[in-house]
């Protein structure tokens, strides 16, 4: 993992100023805006807390159940905006790809937050919002930053530490950003033949942001173990 890993995120971090230069909003900042309306809401789009307590009462309050229709219910989001936003090909990779970050990131952190509610979890506090964000990074990454020292833990550790780290809001946030850009600007390039047969960048974009969605709600939900008063006992807020 070790080399291969390194080399695919020194391509990620590449990409990063070309789509920063494409939109300036593909920042650290934006990862975090992000985050905010996930948790928060905004309006037709019902914040994490409570799609998960509407989750829980349809499951007759089997957290297991919630859980896996609420990674379900993403997935095929994530899949739908994946095809749409990738039907182009590289030839409007220029408006597309941050739009389908900022989707990607959007119902990630919706979904990682919505898990991490469940769980009982103060989505108010900030080691829990970093956790959130680190979730998306995935297991693989979070080990490899850890193992480094870039991170200080695992989300789980994030989330439970003893105090909150500032300097680690900037940090996490960056590599969140990274590394989402990354996974779709690469995508881009593996498939340039999809600017030739129209539907074949939709298709590649949805399996692989359903795919990418998909494993970033199994690593929160191993991830994340049950701490605090459950969902079912506190406000969505």
């Amino acid at each position: 993992m070790g080399l291969a890993s390194g080399a695919a995120r020194a391509a990620a971090r590449s990409l990063v100023p070309a789509s920063t230069r494409i939109a300036p909003q593909l920042s650290a900042g934006f990862v975090r805006e992000v985050l905010e309306r996930a948790i928060d809401g905004a309006g037709p789009f019902r914040g994490a807390a409570a799609q998960a307590n509407a989750r829980l009462r349809q499951a007759d309050g089997d957290q297991a159940v919630a859980v896996s229709a609420l990674i379900d219910g993403h997935v095929r989001v994530a899949g739908a905006q994946g095809f749409v936003t990738n039907l182009g090909g590289l030839v409007t990779a220029a408006l597309t790809i941050p739009a389908n970050v900022s989707g990607l990131a959007l119902l990630q952190c919706h979904l990682v937050a919505a898990i991490a509610h469940l769980r009982g979890y103060d989505l108010e506090d900030r080691r829990v919002r970093n956790a959130v964000l680190t979730c998306l990074l995935g297991e693989s990454v979070v080990t490899e930053l850890a193992r480094s020292g870039a991170l200080p833990a695992t989300p789980m550790g994030i989330a439970t530490s003893p105090v909150h780290d500032v300097g680690l809001d900037e940090r996490i946030a960056q590599e969140v950003t990274t590394e989402l850009v990354g996974r779709v600007g690469g995508r881009r390039m593996a498939t340039a033949v999809g600017r030739r047969i129209p539907l074949l960048g939709g298709g590649v974009g949805a399996v692989g942001d359903g795919w990418s969605t998909y494993r970033v709600g199994r690593y929160a939900e191993r991830e994340l173990r049950p701490h605090g008063p459950p969902a079912a006992g506190r406000p969505a807020g």
